[in-house]
């Protein structure tokens, strides 16, 4: 089941910011505290302003969430990794360990995209050149706009959907 996130939902976006972190294989994980750094912390830290917008996937067995997807508006001085446009949100996006690979962050890539479409012209998103979330992201029609290190920014225009989704 997906349902929109709201104001309550911060505290589940705290643990999802830490699994949205991509870790390479075979690298030791970031401690829990990297939430809290403030490069970081701006993609959760007073969730509700406005224009933040996203959706929760809840396991329906267990009634408890497993994954979000959400974006957030960020002004040039002070923007995200992914940062394109203070018109342009970027987005993040993560399922909990267990749960990837099942179609879930497919399914709640696209409600976001369907959702920002009728309010944005495009959504960005920062991710790691070698993460695998890339193939998604590209089989929904993000492109490469610029590249540093290993860090790739992406966009999605939203003027021109179609049958991506």
């Amino acid at each position: 089941m997906i349902r929109p996130l709201t104001k309550l939902d911060e505290p589940f976006l705290w643990e999802t910011l830490y699994h949205a972190l991509y870790v390479p294989e075979g690298n030791p994980p970031f401690p829990k505290d990297i939430v809290n750094s403030r490069d970081i912390a701006k993609y959760v830290f007073g969730w509700g302003k406005v224009g933040d917008q996203g959706f929760v996937a809840i396991d329906e067995t267990s009634g408890l969430p497993v994954g979000a997807v959400w974006i957030r508006l960020f002004e040039s001085a002070n923007h995200g990794y992914g940062f394109v446009a203070e018109d342009i949100p970027e987005l993040s996006i993560a399922l909990l360990p267990g749960h990837r690979n099942s179609g879930i962050g497919t399914q709640l890539l696209r409600h976001m995209i369907i959702e920002a479409a009728t309010q944005f012209p495009g959504l960005s998103l920062s991710v790691g050149r070698d993460n695998p979330a890339r193939r998604l992201y590209e089989r929904l029609g993000f492109q490469l706009i610029k590249e540093n290190g290993t860090s790739l920014t992406m966009l999605l225009k939203l003027r021109s959907l179609d049958s991506r989704l």
